[in-house]
């Protein structure tokens, strides 16, 4: 890809969302909505529970031989579609049971498996969607909600917070980007079938406004979504020497993840649509699915106190299905990421990437380790001049040294010093007593000068006449 084509595909992201649309439908031809699974046909009796809020939507002719209704319910009926009562005995029907319509109530907008996304509208039209960690699987404060126009549906919406924030909701062909139509909306007796709960959408009619991406909004619901994710099922088991957990996921995975550091020119979803076309096109890489958002991920100082980092690109790469292997294929696509972000980063705006493999191979890049080593001496540096401010304004002294002086030794001992005894084999020491004829004049006669040499005497040893 040319470095004009990332341009234009930057000024292209800056004002781009992703599209989030509602999979489940409250459709009478959906025949996963009945019990048994089948559509109703002439010979059956249909049944709603009576006190059961629903909407069904009806797309073609059908005839059944009774219908039992809900208290408070509607029926949508499309163009040349209709309910026609029966006389039984269609030799066309295998039926003649009673079906039942299952319960309305059990989809939870928090529920990640629920919602299909992509970034365009003819992307969700074609199939092209995208994979997502899980929290943002369900729609972000940011993106363009979608319920199909040609069906029914009902909804909890019941949230952590009061307000589920959306850029926009389009429901049976019409689109709201106006909270306050979106509100009249949701009070109207269809509103009130289609969605429910403790909480409320509530769209701001703008997308991000941060060229370099914006937070999908939803780790105030994460345990909720992860809940919902347990619900269908246990993780996967893993067989990789390391199961990674990227942010926002609720289950480890076998595969890679990237976390890039970028610069104000960075551009989120030109950069997303330069790894599908420049990495996933390849035959070797189609089949992995790749999730890229940022995210913030607190750091930790000294390994003990954590704080809040500055936000960061995550590329989470894993295989085709969970649980199918190592992870080889997405680890190997990681590397390339890496290579192409350290070689491309001055123009697409990356400052650093780091590597994270399930097999344990993969390291951080060495700017990282750099960057930690700079970061060690400024505090360093820091904390020095700190004690030298404070040592000048006297708010921290310096301890005393002890003095040598012999006046001061003399004084500290509480008298005069002990000399010991005299040693006539040194000079005299200081205030020590005097001996006569060792270091007086006397001392100087003790030399004589014969034919024979040079005589002294030794006063260390008296001439003692022992016959005495």
């Amino acid at each position: 890809m040319s470095l004009w084509l990332a341009v234009f595909l930057g000024l292209l992201g800056a004002s781009s969302a992703l599209y989030k649309q509602w999979v489940p439908d409250t459709n009478f031809n959906n025949q996963t909505n009945w019990d048994p699974e089948r559509v109703p046909c002439a010979d059956d009796r249909v049944v709603f529970a009576p006190h059961k809020k629903v909407a069904v939507f009806v797309q073609a002719l059908h005839s059944i031989l009774e219908m039992t209704l809900p208290l408070d319910g509607e029926i949508l009926l499309a163009p040349d579609s209709g309910l026609v009562a029966s006389a039984g005995r269609d030799p066309g029907c295998e039926g003649g049971q009673t079906v039942s319509f299952k319960d309305s109530d059990r989809w939870q907008w928090f529920d990640p498996p629920l919602w299909q996304a992509a970034d365009s509208s003819e992307g969700l039209e074609r199939g092209n969607f995208l994979f997502s960690v899980h929290e943002e699987s369900v729609p972000c404060q940011t993106d363009d909600v979608v319920f199909r126009g040609d069906s029914s549906f009902r909804v909890d919406a019941s949230s952590d917070r009061p307000l589920v924030p959306l850029r926009s909701l389009s429901v049976l062909g019409q689109r709201f980007l106006s909270d306050a139509e979106l509100t009249r909306y949701l009070r109207s007796r269809l509103g009130q079938l289609q969605i429910h709960g403790d909480s409320a959408p509530q769209v701001s009619g703008a997308g991000c406004g941060d060229p370099t991406g914006c937070e999908c909004g939803n780790s105030a619901n994460h345990e909720r979504i992860c809940a919902a994710v347990r619900q269908r099922g246990p993780c996967p088991q893993l067989d990789c020497k390391k199961p990674l957990r990227p942010a926002g996921h609720c289950c480890d995975i076998c595969g890679a993840i990237v976390m890039l550091q970028f610069s104000p020119d960075f551009r989120l979803d030109s950069y997303r649509q330069r790894l599908q076309h420049l990495f996933l096109a390849q035959p070797v890489y189609r089949a992995v699915r790749m999730a890229v958002s940022k995210v913030s991920r607190p750091r930790w100082l000294l390994g003990l106190i954590p704080r809040q980092g500055p936000p960061q690109i995550q590329v989470a790469l894993l295989d085709p299905e969970p649980g199918s292997g190592p992870g080889a294929v997405a680890e190997s696509l990681a590397h390339s990421i890496v290579e192409d972000a350290l070689s491309q980063g001055w123009h697409l705006g990356i400052t650093q990437a780091e590597l994270q493999a399930s097999s344990d191979s993969g390291s951080g890049s060495d700017g990282g380790v750099v960057a930690g080593a700079v970061i060690g001496v400024l505090l360093l540096l820091a904390a020095l001049l700190l004690l030298g401010f404070l040592w000048r304004r006297g708010t921290i002294r310096m301890p005393s040294l002890p003095s040598w002086r012999k006046g001061d030794d003399i004084e500290d001992l509480g008298g005069p010093a002990d000399i010991g005894f005299d040693n006539p084999m040194f000079d005299k020491p200081d205030g020590g007593p005097s001996a006569d004829g060792l270091y007086g004049v006397d001392a100087l006669n003790t030399v004589s000068f014969t034919q024979s040499g040079v005589h002294f005497s030794n006063p260390a040893y008296d001439e003692t006449d022992f016959n005495a």
